[in-house]
C-alpha cells in the first residue's frame, strides 16, 4: 500500500511538472504573438509617415509670405522681388522681401527666420542647386511651402513648385542670332556665369549647341565673370589685349553684356554681343546698336506665377501644376526691343 501511494506521489508530481512545462510553453507563445502584433502596430505608423510625403502643407500659421532672391542691385532679381511683394500684397499676405546675395549660410538663416516667424509660404531664387536643399526641407518640417523661381534645385519632392525660364530654349534661340550678326564665321569669346549657379551651364551648352555647327566660328577664349558687370568689364579688357581679332561676345546674363559693352566702347570697337536675361539696360544697348540681343527670362511672369500658385496651394491643397515648370524665353533683338519693358514683352 505505502509501495502504491508512492508511485501515485510521483505520478501526480510528473504530471504537474508537465502541466507547468505546457503552461510556460503556451505563455510563451502568446508573448511572442504579442510582440509581433506590436512590431506590426509600430512599422504601420512608420510608412504612414513615408507616404506622408506628399502632404498638404499647411503653412507656419502666420499671414507673412517672405520672398527671398539674390541682390536687388541686378535688374533682374529687383523685377522678381517687386513683382512678388506686389501680387502678395494684393492677395492680401503681408510681405517680407530679403536678398541672400547669393550667400548659402545666409540663404539658410533668412529660412531660419521664415520658420520662426511660421511663414505661410516662401518664393525663393535659390542661392546654389545643392546649397539649397536643405534649407527647403527644414522649411517643409515646419509645415512652410517653399515655392523656387529662376533656379532649380537638385532634388525634387521638396519644394512645391520650381518654375524656371526655359534657359535651353532661349539660349539657343539668341544664339541663332548671334551666328546671323557673325556672318557664320568668325573669332569669338565667351563670358560665363557663376559656376554653382546650374543656368550658368544651361545656358552655355546651349550657346554650343548652335555656334559649333559652324565650322568656320573660333572660341578663343572662355571665361567666367560670376554674373558681375565691373568683373565682365575687366575680363572683357583683358581678353581684347590678349585677342585684339575678336568679333563677337558671347555673355551668359545681361549685366555681364553691359561690362563687355562698356570695355568695347573704351576700345572704341563695336561687336555683335549677346545676352540672357531681358533687362531694360540691355534693351536700351540693342537700340543704340552697341549690342545684337538677349533672350528674355519672363521673370516677372515667373515670379507672380509663382505667388498664384502659393496662394492657390495654401487654399486648396494643389497648385495644379507639376512640379517642374518651365516658362519659355523670347528672343529680342532690334526688331522687337520696343516691346520690351521692365521684363515684360507686350505683343
Amino acid at each position: 500500500m505505502k509501495g502504491f501511494k508512492k508511485v501515485l506521489a510521483m505520478l501526480l508530481a510528473v504530471a504537474m511538472v508537465a502541466a507547468m512545462v505546457m503552461g510556460c510553453s503556451s505563455g510563451g507563445g502568446d508573448a511572442e504573438e504579442e510582440k509581433t502584433e506590436e512590431k506590426t502596430e509600430a512599422e504601420a505608423p512608420e510608412g504612414e509617415e513615408e507616404s506622408g510625403s506628399d502632404e498638404v502643407l499647411k503653412g507656419g500659421g502666420s499671414n507673412i509670405m517672405y520672398v527671398i532672391t539674390p541682390s536687388v542691385s541686378n535688374p533682374a532679381f529687383k523685377a522678381e522681388a517687386d513683382t512678388a511683394t506686389a501680387k502678395a500684397k494684393e492677395l492680401g499676405y503681408e510681405v517680407k522681401a530679403v536678398s541672400h546675395d547669393d550667400d548659402p549660410t545666409k540663404q539658410t538663416e533668412l529660412f531660419d527666420s521664415a520658420i520662426a516667424d511660421k511663414a505661410a509660404a516662401i518664393i525663393c531664387d535659390n542661392a546654389g542647386a545643392d546649397a539649397t536643399v536643405e534649407a527647403v526641407k527644414k522649411a517643409r518640417d515646419a509645415g512652410i511651402p517653399t515655392f523656387l523661381i529662376d533656379r532649380e534645385i537638385n532634388a525634387e519632392g521638396v519644394a512645391i513648385s520650381q518654375i524656371v525660364a526655359n534657359n535651353y530654349q532661349g539660349a539657343k534661340a539668341i544664339a541663332e542670332k548671334f551666328v546671323e550678326a557673325m556672318g557664320e564665321k568668325g573669332k569669338y569669346v565667351e563670358l560665363l556665369g557663376k559656376e554653382s549657379d546650374t543656368n550658368a551651364g544651361v545656358r552655355s551648352s546651349a550657346f554650343h549647341e548652335v555656334v559649333d555647327q559652324y565650322p568656320d566660328m573660333e572660341m578663343v577664349a572662355q571665361q567666367t565673370a560670376n554674373w558681375e558687370k565691373t568683373e565682365a568689364y575687366d575680363k572683357m579688357e583683358a581678353m581684347l589685349q590678349a585677342n585684339p581679332d575678336i568679333e563677337g561676345v558671347m555673355c551668359g546674363n545681361d549685366t555681364m553684356l553691359e561690362g563687355v559693352c562698356a570695355a568695347l566702347q573704351a576700345a572704341k570697337k563695336n561687336l555683335p554681343v549677346i545676352g540672357v536675361d531681358g533687362s531694360d539696360e540691355a534693351a536700351a544697348l540693342i537700340k543704340s546698336g552697341d549690342a545684337t540681343g538677349t533672350a528674355l527670362q519672363q521673370f516677372a511672369v515667373i515670379a507672380e506665377t509663382a505667388v498664384v500658385q502659393a496662394d492657390k496651394y495654401l487654399k486648396e491643397g494643389s497648385t495644379g501644376a507639376d512640379e517642374k515648370q518651365l516658362i519659355d524665353c523670347i528672343a529680342i533683338t532690334s526688331e522687337n526691343v520696343d516691346k520690351l519693358s521692365g521684363f515684360v514683352f507686350t505683343e
